[in-house]
Formats: C-alpha cells, sequence, structure tokens
C-alpha cells in the first residue's frame, strides 16, 4: 500500500512540475505580449504626430520636412528600438514580421525615406541596429536624375 501512495505521490508530483512550468510559459507569454502592445502604442502615438500625406506616400515640402523632422527622428528612433529588441530575444518572431513588413512600408515612402536618410547621416553611428537592416534607401528622384546627368556625360 506504501507503494502505491509513493508512486501516486510521485506522480502528482510530476504534474504539479508540470503544471507550474506551463504556468510559467504562459507568464511569459503574456508579458512579451504586454511589453509589444506597449511599443505599439508608442508607435500610434508618434504615428498620430506625422502628416497624414507622409503616411499615404506623398511627398513633403521642405516646409513641412522641417516642420515635422522631430517627430520623423522619434519614428526612426523607435525603428531603432524595436530592431535592437528583437535581435535581443524581446519581441516575438510574429510580431517582427508584422513591424519589420511596416517599417519596410514607411522607409520606402518619400517623407520617410528622406528624413531616414537625414538622420542617417546626421546621426554618426547611431541606429546600428536599423542601418544594418534597413540601410537608408536613395531617393529616388535624387538616384533617376542622377542616373540622367551620369547618361548626358557620356
Amino acid at each position: 500500500m506504501l507503494d502505491i501512495l509513493t508512486a501516486v505521490a510521485h506522480v502528482a508530483t510530476g504534474f504539479g512540475v508540470c503544471v507550474a512550468a506551463w504556468q510559467l510559459w504562459e507568464a511569459h507569454k503574456q508579458s512579451v505580449t504586454t511589453f509589444e502592445d506597449s511599443l505599439v502604442k508608442e508607435y500610434r502615438e508618434i504615428v498620430s504626430t506625422l502628416p497624414t500625406k507622409a503616411l499615404l506616400g506623398d511627398a513633403l515640402t521642405d516646409q513641412e520636412h522641417a516642420e515635422y523632422f522631430d517627430e520623423f527622428y522619434r519614428y526612426v528612433d523607435l525603428c531603432n528600438e524595436q530592431t535592437f529588441l528583437y535581435q535581443h530575444g524581446r519581441i516575438s518572431d510574429v510580431t517582427w514580421r508584422y513591424w519589420s513588413d511596416g517599417i519596410t512600408s514607411n522607409l520606402r515612402r518619400p517623407a520617410f525615406r528622406r528624413a531616414w536618410a537625414e538622420i542617417a547621416a546626421r546621426a554618426n553611428d547611431d541606429f546600428a541596429e536599423l542601418r544594418v537592416l534597413f540601410p537608408p534607401l536613395i531617393d529616388a528622384d535624387q538616384h533617376d536624375a542622377g542616373a540622367a546627368n551620369s547618361g548626358a556625360k557620356t
């Protein structure tokens, strides 16, 4: 009888350890989700300060670019932080796929591309994580103008 009680106690202990491990895993997943949600909230706050036309893919005037440059800087800084956090395992792979697609999409828009190129040029070695994954893109208009000028010289 004692052997049966001992066996039952071992099974119950093993089951309890499994349940505790599962609870820890679930708590970890929830904390990651909560952390990611806080970054999404920060993203929404920053994006809400940017001009809608920039989000829709329209170029900004020089005056608008200067007026909103600080907000673009905050956006780039957040993107760099997100990249850093992903590289250090603080962001889930699923979330990172969505975020990296969004960063890529935004940095292809003329206003974002212009701001990122200026920030990258002026920020010395800052934004190293973002530079690796999302190198500053050459402005398509500048690239086309350069190609036209080089074609005229040949």
